[in-house]
């Protein structure tokens, strides 16, 4: 009972930090938000307590958000962009586990090399989620955003599998790194195979089943949310990266779009994984803010154990933070110094290099929950008994630069975006444009095609008369797409046009809505038939208002 109690008034918390992002004078991102609200409920007078099980929490949180995340990922950008993602996602979590490892050790003695670095391994995977709850409406350039989210998606798994090679050099002091090399290729590249194989052979047996009994939306979505745990769970069973295994997974769907030609799976699938993360990605973020009073609580011990006072221990956090940002910008500015020179080299025009793309890049960094997860996944004993060293301060660091990193990207991140120029048509909008008059070709040339085979084939000239006005209504609707280059008058005025149309089907369909319920309300409709047709009229206004084509 007490876990139904407290299921309930984490999701009731979800659906308030939604509320009062509305109610709040100022800006404030919904992470920050959250984890306030999840602090608040730890207070004693809520009484609110909830342990967190790092295994518990990689399995319900984690697959599922990554898999949707590496389902939304341009097939297209990830590859272009493979090389910076991978030169963040590897290259520079090595980078930040050594650099913390020796860091901290430097700082505090009494904290092993190993163990720091197992602090680094904690540190360095980085929360797209939250870059984009901050920036909020603030325009991030493209290329940008697609270099973070796919970082974020891959160094998940190389900082935790960095953990457990860092958690195992301080449970038995030994390392090796020519093992350790072969046993991150391994796992890595198993994760992914895992991932791949489940993905290609849950696409074949759903197209098998479409096949033979046809479509069921319910029945598939439940099978395709099932995924991700299914991939984590298998990738972890065999000894290699389930997260891995559930981005592969996410990726591989995706590319072979098994939900092509579906449309009632498709709005159902798009509905539950859009609620699904917004409520997993709440409770990330409360569970995250719970944790924090009882951190705090035992730093003041935790200082103790290592015998400095508790106004030192705050302030190491600030100086981690600022070793993480330093090593970032310098690695994000030799990287794209390296594309740049590349570029240069094969004669490519090149645009001088922004210090403003690199702040951003380098505070889009921000550290989340997976961090604290991670963090309290320590051991608390080695392997004869003894405490794992200074535990309860790498706890104590790794919560607090959480804070600090998602405070500094608050305020630093909205100013920075505001000033990156962006080009006066988005890349964005143009391949849009493109992509709706290419289909626009397509369906003029079909409707032509069907018009001409109609004509020839019947006999009756009164229907083929009118199925050809009806050809040249839906042809007349496609025209205005086809000339992207047409003058800005003509332009404009089929754009009011489109506006005025889309404001009054809108209108039409709020008629419609209005007329049914007065019909139900007087007992002229049944409830049946009242949601048959509010369906259609919900499909419909989900099109107009989803669909809203620009030139």
């Amino acid at each position: 009972m007490d876990i139904v109690f407290t299921t309930l008034i984490l999701l009731l918390a979800v659906a308030a930090s939604g509320v009062l992002l509305g109610l709040l004078p100022f800006n404030l991102p919904r992470p920050l938000i959250q984890i306030a609200l999840g602090a608040a409920l730890a207070v004693p007078s809520f009484g609110l307590h909830v342990r967190m099980d790092p295994e518990l929490f990689f399995l319900l949180f984690i697959p599922p958000l990554l898999f949707v995340d590496a389902w939304r990922m341009p097939q297209r950008e990830f590859r272009r962009l493979l090389g910076p993602i991978t030169a963040l996602a590897l290259g520079l979590v090595l980078v930040t586990v050594i650099c913390v490892g020796f860091f901290v050790h430097w700082l505090i003695p009494s904290i092993p090399l190993a163990a720091g670095f197992a602090l680094g391994a904690v540190l360095s995977p980085t929360d797209a989620v939250a870059v984009s709850a901050i920036t909020g409406k603030a325009s991030i350039p493209p290329r940008l955003l697609h270099i973070l989210q796919g970082e974020a998606l891959m160094n998940d798994a190389s900082g935790l599998v960095a953990l457990r090679f860092g958690i195992a050099a301080t449970l038995t002091g030994t390392f090796s790194l020519p093992n350790a090399t072969v046993s991150f290729l391994v796992i890595g590249a198993g994760g992914l195979a895992v991932g791949w194989a489940l993905a290609w052979l849950f696409a074949q047996i759903r197209h098998f089943l479409t096949q033979w009994r046809g479509d069921d939306p319910s029945s598939h979505v439940a099978l395709l949310v099932l995924m991700p745990f299914a991939a984590y769970l298998t990738g972890e069973h065999l000894g290699v990266s389930g997260i891995l295994s559930a981005v592969a997974a996410g990726m591989t769907l995706s590319s072979i779009d098994t939900l092509k030609g579906e449309l009632a799976t498709r709005m159902q699938m798009r509905g539950i994984w859009q609620m699904l993360e917004f409520v997993f990605n709440g409770i990330v973020f409360l569970l995250l803010g719970l944790q924090m009073p009882n951190i705090l609580t035992h730093a003041k011990d935790a200082a103790a154990d290592i015998h400095i006072s508790w106004w030192t221990l705050a302030i190491y956090p600030f100086a981690l933070m600022a070793l993480l940002m330093i090593t970032r910008y310098l690695w994000v500015w030799a990287m794209l110094k390296m594309v740049f020179f590349r570029a240069y080299r094969r004669g490519e025009s090149v645009q001088r290099l922004s210090s403003r793309i690199i702040a951003t890049t380098t505070i889009a960094g921000v550290r989340g929950a997976i961090t604290l997860a991670a963090v309290l996944s320590l051991p608390l004993a080695n392997a004869d008994g003894t405490a794992f060293p200074g535990r309860g301060v790498l706890i104590f660091l790794a919560a607090a630069v959480i804070l600090i990193s998602l405070i500094t990207a608050t305020l630093a991140l909205p100013p920075l975006l505001r000033r990156i120029r962006l080009p006066e048509e988005d890349p964005r909008t143009t391949e849009e444009r493109d992509a709706r008059s290419a289909a626009a070709r397509a369906a003029i040339k079909t409707l032509n095609k069907m018009r001409e085979e109609h004509h020839e084939e019947s006999d009756d000239a009164d229907e083929s008369s009118l199925y050809s006005e009806v050809a040249g209504r839906v042809i007349a609707a496609y025209r205005p797409w086809l000339d992207p280059e047409s003058d800005a008058e003509d332009k404009q005025r089929a754009r009011r046009g489109f506006g005025m149309e889309r404001t009054l089907r809108l209108a039409a369909l709020d008629a419609e809505r209005s007329e049914l319920y007065r019909m139900r309300r007087d007992f002229d409709i049944n409830d049946v038939t009242l949601r048959r047709v509010l369906a259609d009229i919900d499909l419909t206004e989900a099109s107009l208002r989803s669909g809203r084509r620009t030139h």
